[in-house]
């Protein structure tokens, strides 16, 4: 009754009118506002791509969704139910023999409830994960079906019990649904539509490179596909498999409980059964998810190449020789029960064996009249066979055999049977993460380091990195910040040619770090809609200070520092441009702010006074026209943007102003790296023309004052689906440096360069965006000299090779030569060694190199094992070098080196001391230095207060062969290493008080039964 009444309320158009009005406004504001930022932004027609793919698949899956729900819940309600005037008595009386009792019913119901209301909480949780997904992380895998998929069943259950209200809520659901199934049934099935059309938009990178793939020219050693099939194409049929499954699976549901549920049922007790046209209608639908689960184990058959269960990652001995059929199998046999269900859905009375009985009569006949079909009741054995044989082939053929062929003929002969996985697992790797290039030579260190040596490296040494980030940036903050809304949120490594007098160019390692503006950090009393968006709108400069040099006071020195930027000489002013260098896209800059207004901008603190500034970039969304500021105040939901006095017609708006926020909008399908890095470099007024769309430079030709800060993120290209590649611990198990992304900080223009053009993922996206990727080569030259090869980059190639760098099979099987990073002592805690940026000149190379390095030590021992170098300079960007040095003798790694720092007498003597109450000392990374043919160990150590920390560089400790150094600067420790006399401990001596014990009382009481000695004795002689 009261599903009745709910069904037929008058009310209904009224609250779907209003709530479908909210949801179109909301939907066309967001584009609208969307669209207006990307024009702003440069890059309208990526926009429009995303646009339309999104809007063309969402719109799609939800019509198509929405068409089959209601056309089979439709159907469902209009089909005879048991005891109608449509039955016939025979119909009738097969309905009560064939009929379910109240308990069972109640099962049914409820199961059948409880799987709708799963499906609908697992497409919510696919649906809301996409809010989740971090710029640096950015990689949406095809969502798994909830049907044959035991991942997406196990991660329903770990919600569940992780959250138990969802329980609760699921429960009340189910019990909605057994009592009014006609109205849930229906607002679920607009819930899943709806649903399925958002995961299907957010799938629109899958479908798009699934169009226009670019080959790998290179086959999976199994099934000897391109690669590109398994990068582009399978994950497009997974979104496809997805789709349907879910859709099925939920229409089976949904029309199930509705015929259970008819005809009152449950106030009757008893369930008579399904009508004809009721079982025709499920035979159908069965059909088509068999069919689904066809496809679902064809794709399973190439999940094997990703299986993490053998020796290996990816296909095994047992996946191929077992997995493999079963899959086949299976795939088959669900495909011939769903065309089966399907035939017995469209030709209810006529049977297989009839049709062919009656072509064999066409053909016998001579008559052009066709004989009659027979017609006779059909049984169900066939498919309950099928299904039967199905279920057994699933658990003996999924679970039992493959346990029994891995222990009874795998694990005897495990390599024998293996290898020919292990040398395809370790050459798809190595290729998977572009490992197969490094340049692999021996290092035996010599230990016989010069004078001569060492001024032929002189560069090298003058750009050691004694300056760790951690402390510099404590130094920063209390000597560069100037106020408390400047913050210092990162140090950058990089390296810039001092201009000398005579011309000539020095290359100096610097640490360079932008002074952002936080709004945070403004006093609370200060913290109005005018200062938060008017006033306090950007950051102001940087600070740059060389890696190896402190002043009198251990504090760090500066190339650049201050707020008026002071140079430190006249090479520096030459060299670096300054220009004023205001801030206003960086790495915390996460409000929104309006510019040219009628309240004039913070610019900097100076004296007691401030400066003030006015924004005159390129860029920014102006609210002149009335409709775009109410656009804009809904979409940011900030009312107070049509009210304020102090905006002119010249206003503008900047928002998304957090660098890896606006790249990865541009660009959802990069991954970036984890650490954008500041570039101080005059490249003129070249990024005025930055994006695809002309129409984004239309507001002002020209900036008034000059800009020369930009910020450089590198982007990465990943697929988890290049076959037996290992992940290790990633999410993905391709990858490839393809993009560096640079943002003018003053009016935030992007623009991507194009690094690997060889990489088919970013030509397949440069087929989709043309004009958007430019060739590194176009990249002006000032920017050009301060790419760096990326640490995250690094990192996970290093972490590949520690395994990977074992080729032979049979090596590999028994990790003999497995590597790790080894571990440093920082702030008195162990840590791991990070790679680290060197400006050297490598063995046997003529000029200096800007390089990263990482050491690697065994996996069960300390001795340094060998290092892996890549280079970013020139020509050589990208080149790696992997020196091994000798299994036979012994190189100390940085945890032998730190373990003798720590046990000289004098050394930890010296930290002792400062480890006194308000202070303590901190020992810094330790660098390996590779110079000539030999090895330097580098470790600064830092000494801060407790309270109001200011490190300072107290002493710099050099280790070379068997000596060791603590002098103030790093020219007195090598001056001490190669050019001073070893010092050596001053004897103890003491003298014995008269009537002490002699040497004649102590020894007889440390040698028992010993007599007194004679004059013959040898131990009296040597006494004497």
């Amino acid at each position: 009754m009261l599903e009745k009444r709910l069904r037929y309320w008058s009310g209904w158009p009224w609250v779907i009118s209003l709530g479908g009005g909210l949801l179109l406004a909301q939907v066309i504001t967001y584009f609208w506002a969307e669209g207006l930022w990307f024009q702003d932004a440069g890059y309208s027609d990526v926009f429009a791509l995303r646009l339309w793919s999104q809007v063309g698949l969402g719109c799609l899956a939800t019509s198509l969704s929405g068409l089959v729900l209601w056309g089979n819940l439709t159907l469902a309600k209009r089909l005879p139910t048991p005891f109608t005037k449509g039955q016939s008595s025979a119909e009738r009386e097969r309905s009560r023999q064939a009929g379910i009792g109240l308990f069972p019913l109640l099962l049914l119901t409820s199961g059948l409830a409880m799987i709708l209301g799963i499906q609908m909480l697992y497409l919510g949780r696919v649906v809301t994960s996409y809010w989740d997904l971090s710029s640096s992380v950015y990689n949406p895998a095809p969502p798994l079906p909830l049907w044959a998929k035991p991942e997406a069943i196990r991660a329903v259950l770990v919600q569940l019990i992780t959250y138990p209200w969802q329980l609760a809520a699921l429960l009340v659901v189910a019990i909605a649904f057994v009592f009014l199934p006609q109205i849930c049934t229906a607002i679920s099935a607009v819930f899943t539509s709806l649903a399925l059309g958002l995961a299907l938009a957010e799938q629109w990178t899958k479908v798009l490179t699934a169009i226009h793939p670019v080959a790998f020219e290179a086959a999976d050693p199994l099934f000897e596909n391109d690669i590109g099939y398994y990068v582009f194409r399978l994950p497009f049929l997974e979104v496809v498999e997805f789709w349907l499954i879910s859709l099925i699976l939920f229409t089976l549901a949904s029309v199930t409980l509705i015929y259970l549920l008819s005809g009152n049922s449950l106030s009757n007790g008893r369930f008579p059964g399904f009508t004809s046209s009721q079982q025709r209608h499920l035979y159908g639908l069965g059909g088509l998810l068999l069919l689904a689960t066809s496809l679902n184990h064809w794709l399973g058959r190439f999940e094997i190449l990703y299986s993490p269960q053998g020796v290996v990652y990816g296909a095994s001995y047992t996946d191929v020789t077992v997995g493999l059929p079963v899959y086949t199998a299976l795939s088959i046999i669900s495909l011939c029960l769903g065309l089966g269900m399907l035939w017995r859905s469209l030709f209810w009375a006529i049977g297989l064996r009839d049709v062919m009985a009656w072509l064999r009569e066409i053909g016998h006949r001579q008559h052009a009249k066709l004989p009659p079909l027979s017609q006779r009741p059909l049984t169900t054995r066939p498919l309950i066979w099928g299904l039967a044989v199905y279920i057994v082939l699933a658990i003996v053929g999924g679970l039992v055999v493959p346990r029994l062929v891995q222990q009874v003929i795998v694990q005897p002969n495990e390599l024998q049977r293996e290898r020919p996985y292990i040398e395809r697992a370790i050459a798809q790797t190595r290729q998977a993460f572009d490992l197969t290039d490094i340049n692999v030579q021996p290092f035996d260190p010599q230990g016989d380091l010069t004078i001569q040596d060492l001024e032929d490296n002189r560069l090298t040494l003058d750009n050691i990195r004694l300056w760790d980030t951690r402390p510099l940036l404590q130094s920063n903050r209390q000597l560069q910040q100037i106020r408390l809304y400047y913050e210092f949120a990162d140090a950058d490594v990089d390296r810039y040619a001092l201009i000398q007098d005579d011309g000539s160019t020095t290359l100096r390692q610097v640490l360079i770090s932008a002074r952002e503006l936080n709004f945070e950090r403004v006093p609370d009393v200060a913290k109005t809609w005018v200062n938060e968006h008017l006033v306090y709108t950007h950051g102001y400069g940087f600070t740059m200070s060389p890696v190896n040099t402190a002043d009198e006071d251990g504090l760090p020195t500066y190339f650049i520092r201050d707020i008026d930027h002071t140079p430190s000489d006249a090479a520096v002013r030459r060299s670096i441009p300054v220009g004023l260098p205001r801030i206003y896209f960086g790495e915390l800059t996460n409000t929104y702010v309006m510019v040219d207004t009628n309240v004039q901008e913070l610019d900097y603190p100076s004296g007691e006074d401030n400066a003030y500034n006015t924004y005159t970039g390129n860029r920014g969304i102006s609210l002149a026209n009335p409709v775009t500021r109410l656009l804009f105040a809904w979409h940011l939901k900030d009312w107070k943007m049509l009210f304020t006095e102090d905006f002119t017609e010249a206003t503008r708006l900047l928002y998304r102003r957090r660098i890896t926020d606006r790249v990865q909008t541009i660009a959802p399908f990069l991954r970036f790296d984890a650490d954008p890095y500041l570039v101080i470099a005059d490249i003129g007024d070249d990024s005025e023309a930055w994006g695809t769309n002309a129409s984004a430079t239309q507001t002002n030709t020209s900036q008034a004052q000059p800009n020369y800060v930009y910020w450089v993120i590198d982007a990465y290209t990943t697929s988890d689906r290049y076959p037996y590649s290992d992940p290790l611990d990633n999410d993905f198990n391709y990858i490839r440096n393809s993009v560096k992304v640079v943002i003018d900080a003053y009016s935030g223009a992007i623009r991507f360069f194009t690094t690997d053009s060889d990489d088919p993922i970013i030509q397949t996206w440069s087929r989709l965006l043309p004009g958007m990727f430019q060739p590194l080569a176009e990249m002006p030259p000032a920017l050009f000299a301060h790419v760096r090869y990326p640490q995250d980059y690094f990192e996970v190639q290093s972490n590949q090779l520690m395994t990977y760098h074992m080729t032979d099979p049979q090596v590999f099987y028994n990790r003999e030569d497995q590597w790790r990073a080894p571990n440093e002592i920082y702030a008195n805690e162990a840590q791991e060694v990070q790679p680290y940026y060197l400006t050297m000149r490598l063995p046997n190379q003529d000029a200096e190199d800007f390089i990263q390095l990482r050491p690697f030590t065994p996996a069960q021992r300390n001795n340094l094992v060998a290092w892996l170098a890549a280079s970013s300079t020139g020509d050589r960007y990208g080149d790696m070098l992997l020196y091994r040095f000798p299994k036979q003798g012994l190189v100390f790694g940085p945890e032998q080196i730190e373990a003798r720092i720590n046990q000289d007498p004098a050394i930890s003597q010296r930290i002792s001391l400062w480890n006194t109450q308000g202070s303590r000392a901190i020992q810094g990374n330790l660098l390996v230095i590779p110079i000539e043919r030999s090895l330097l160990y580098v470790e600064p150590l830092y000494l801060e207060a407790e309270q109001n920390s200011l490190p300072i560089l107290a002493r710099v400790i050099l280790v070379y062969g068997n000596r060791i150094a603590m002098a103030e600067t790093l020219a007195d420790a090598i001056g001490a290493i190669f050019t001073g006399e070893r010092e050596t401990a001053i004897p103890v001596i003491r003298d014995l008080e008269a009537g002490g014990q002699s040497l004649e009382d102590i020894i007889p009481g440390l040698i028992p039964d010993a007599e007194s000695p004679s004059p013959d004795d040898p131990l009296d002689n040597e006494i004497e």
